[in-house]
Formats: structure tokens, C-alpha cells, sequence
């Protein structure tokens, strides 16, 4: 491990050591299957973690109670959106629930913190919604033990930047939550959008969880042509509506979260035509997401975030693994294995592995639009998808070794080279 890593995780590894024989893997060939689920329930990502686990639910509910004929314990714990508790929370997984994997986390910072615990103790992690880069790049080496169902944090980005330059915006400034993920999806924005002639001007980096946005919006430079905006939480709402409030009516881009369905009930008009991209959209109109967008919301009375897609992808793709062993936990290098080579049809579209376990996916360019969906009765708005990029990977088009041989995306790289 790294020293940049031990030094990042440190915060979040303090405390007592291990106790003797956490390192023990849940037995394989169990006719139970356990998991262990860590969401938040509380506090102010719990909406986000009420959707990743109705999302993992819906999946079990529709089959049963069952992944690959196995019956599922499912235990759920709530990680507060804290790195330190999620851990704390996975070694009693692991130690008393004896769990065969857990699943989740929400913060990239989270998802850095929780991959050592299952290194450490030889169970099977899915980061269903951390994105954190390094987890399937250059730390990858260091946790045999998992495999990402969701994206990595720069990969959505990457053709963003792409399709921003394609509409000739020149100058942009980026406006991001000042932690690992903001600095990854910046960061993978700004190396597409410069490599192909644009230019970010300045970065802004308010701290997570920012509520007023009035001591930042005034230093954005006045010759932009767009912003590009990455919030979470309950930034995303609070964030546009001061913007437009503040008479900003240049175009703002965003970074996944910034317009995701969860957070868009609670924006308004302000935000029709802002432009987002992600790899799941609850406007795709395809057979497979309509039935789910209206199983989810008929269940749950809300549409689908991509917090809930990406737990019941999860689900499918732990179901459909299974199948292939037998119906039983084999172990988990073994289900690892046959995970990775099973192309699965989601509800996102088609996805499948890389070689570093990540997956290989559609991007979706999204734009927000009030208008009727799927024969729903009023106007919503809604993330109408206006291109897709196809089969995009976590390295984009620069291909597996160039990629991985500049730095992981951070606050300083790409260096800001045209900030004024």
C-alpha cells in the first residue's frame, strides 16, 4: 500500500487492531447466503442510502428472497456517510455477522476506507456507488477482494468534457465539492475538454456540504461560457437555485450527482436545460428501465435514482453469478471471477467487466426536461438522454497503460494551466 494511501485512509483505520481471526472468510458452499449491506439511513445522505437500499430490495423481492437460489440474510447497517463508522460497522459484518460480503458505501472517500477492511479480513467488498478512481486503477493491487458494479468517478466525465468542447464553449470554470470525488470529476472533465482546445479558466472548491453558495458564486469569472457544477447530497438543489437566483443564466454543466433523481424532486424550473451526464438515466425509454421505473415507483412512490439502479444491477449481477456456481458462495476470488465474465443486459443497458473490475459501459449525455414520461399524468422533470457514448470505459480513449501512468485525478492535477 501506498504511503499517499495509508495516508489518506489513516483518519478512518485509527483504532484497535483486528481482533484475532478476523481474517477468517465466511465458509464457503453456505446454502444461506449473508450479506452485509452498509447505507445511510440518517443524516444528510440518508436519502441517498434509503435508495440504494430499496434498490437492492426490489431486486430480492422480485425473486423471492433469493440470489441464485440461495436464500439471502440481508443485514443492513447504517454508515451515517461516514468513513470512519463504515468501517467500524463492516468489521461487525464481518466478525459477528459473519457475513460472506458486504456491499455499499456512498462517499468516494468511503469507498477508500472500506476496501483495506475487506483485504484485511478476505471478504468480498462491491462499492455499488462509491466511485473513487483508484479502486479499479492503481490501487487495485491491493484489494483482491473487490469488484465495482457502478463507475468510476472520472469515467461519466470523460465525454462530458468531450461534448462540451463539441459545442464549442471555450472557457469554463468548475465549481465542485471540495473531496476526493469532486476533484476526480473535475478532473477527468478538464483532461477531455483541454485535450481537445477548451480551456478551464478557475476551480472552485466549497467545502461538502455547503448550504449557502453566496461567498462563491460571485468570484466566477464573468467571461465563462458555461459553469461546470459537481454536488451532492443536498448541494445539488441548494446549488442551482442560488445560481440562477444570483441572475447566472450562462449554460451549467454537471457531474452526475448534480441533476441524479433523487435530487431532482426537490429543484424547480431553474434547472430545465442544465446538461449532466451519467450512466443511467430514469428516462431511458427502453422496455427494461420503463417496467423498473414503474416497479420501483409503484413500491417506493418516487422514481428511480441511479442510487437505486446501481444496487439492483447489483443484485442482478450477484444472481446471475450464482446461477453459475451452483447455487452456491464458492469463495470469493471464485464469484469475483464469474462476475467478471458475465455481460449483463441492465436496466442501464448492456455493461460488462474491464480487466481491472470495473465496468465498461454506456455514458449517457442527459438534458432536464419538464414534460410527461411513461404515461405518467403531470409534468415532471425529467433527465431526457440527448446522446449516449457507447461501451465507455474508466480510461476513456487514451487506452489502460497511458492512463494509468499520470497521477490518480486530484485537487492539483490536471494543474490548472489557463487559471486566471
Amino acid at each position: 500500500m501506498t504511503s499517499i494511501l495509508r495516508k489518506r485512509l489513516a483518519p478512518v483505520l485509527m483504532g484497535t487492531a483486528l481482533a484475532a481471526g478476523l481474517a477468517m472468510a465466511a465458509p464457503a458452499g453456505a446454502e444461506e447466503l449473508r450479506i452485509g449491506y452498509l447505507a445511510p439511513l440518517t443524516g444528510g445522505l440518508a436519502q441517498t442510502g434509503i435508495d440504494m437500499r430499496d434498490g437492492f430490495q426490489l431486486y430480492l423481492d422480485e425473486h423471492g428472497g433469493k440470489l441464485g437460489g440461495m436464500d439471502v440474510k440481508f443485514i443492513i447497517e447504517d454508515e451515517q456517510g461516514k468513513g470512519d463508522v463504515a468501517v467500524i460497522k463492516a468489521k461487525k459484518l464481518v466478525l459477528q455477522d459473519k457475513v460472506h460480503m458486504f456491499i455499499g458505501g456512498v462517499l468516494a472517500s468511503t469507498g477508500y476506507a472500506l476496501a483495506p477492511v475487506s483485504t484485511e479480513t478476505k471478504t468480498m467488498y462491491i462499492p455499488s456507488i462509491p466511485a473513487a478512481d483508484d479502486l479499479t486503477q492503481r490501487q487495485l493491487k491491493d484489494f483482491p477482494y473487490l469488484i465495482r458494479t457502478s463507475w468510476s468517478s472520472s469515467q461519466p466525465h470523460h465525454p462530458l468534457g468531450q461534448w462540451a468542447c463539441d459545442q464549442g464553449y471555450k472557457k469554463i470554470t468548475t465549481i465542485a465539492a471540495d473531496y476526493a470525488f469532486g476533484y476526480e470529476v473535475v478532473g477527468g472533465f478538464q483532461k477531455t475538454f483541454e485535450d481537445c482546445g477548451g480551456k478551464i479558466i478557475q476551480k472552485i472548491w466549497p467545502p461538502l456540504g455547503t448550504k449557502d453558495f453566496g461567498p462563491f458564486i460571485p468570484t466566477i469569472k464573468a467571461d465563462v461560457d458555461a459553469v461546470l457544477s459537481l454536488m451532492v447530497g443536498p448541494m445539488p438543489a441548494q446549488f442551482i437555485k442560488q445560481m440562477r437566483g444570483a441572475g447566472f443564466k450562462k449554460p451549467i454543466l454537471g457531474g452526475g450527482t448534480s441533476y441524479d433523481e433523487f435530487v431532482l424532486p426537490f429543484m424547480g424550473d431553474e434547472a430545465i436545460g442544465d446538461v449532466s451526464a451519467l450512466h443511467y438515466s430514469a428516462a431511458l425509454d427502453t422496455p427494461k428501465n420503463i417496467a423498473f421505473v414503474k416497479a420501483y415507483r409503484a413500491k417506493f412512490g418516487k422514481v428511480p435514482s441511479y442510487y437505486s439502479e446501481n444496487n439492483y444491477t447489483t443484485a442482478q449481477w450477484l444472481d446471475e453469478a450464482l446461477k453459475k456456481a451452483g447455487g452456491k458462495f464458492p469463495g470469493p476470488e471464485e464469484l469475483i471471477k464469474i462476475m467478471v465474465s458475465i455481460k449483463l443486459d441492465a436496466v442501464r443497458g448492456p455493461v460488462s467487466f474491464d480487466d481491472m473490475r470495473n465496468p465498461i459501459q454506456n455514458i449517457y449525455i442527459k438534458k432536464v426536461e419538464k414534460k410527461k414520461m411513461f404515461g405518467y399524468e403531470k409534468d415532471e422533470l425529467w433527465n431526457t438522454v440527448i446522446k449516449t457514448y457507447p461501451n465507455v470505459s474508466q480510461f476513456w480513449t487514451y487506452g489502460k497503460e497511458k492512463f494509468l501512468a499520470q497521477p490518480v485525478y486530484n485537487k492539483d492535477f490536471p494543474p490548472c494551466k489557463f487559471c486566471e
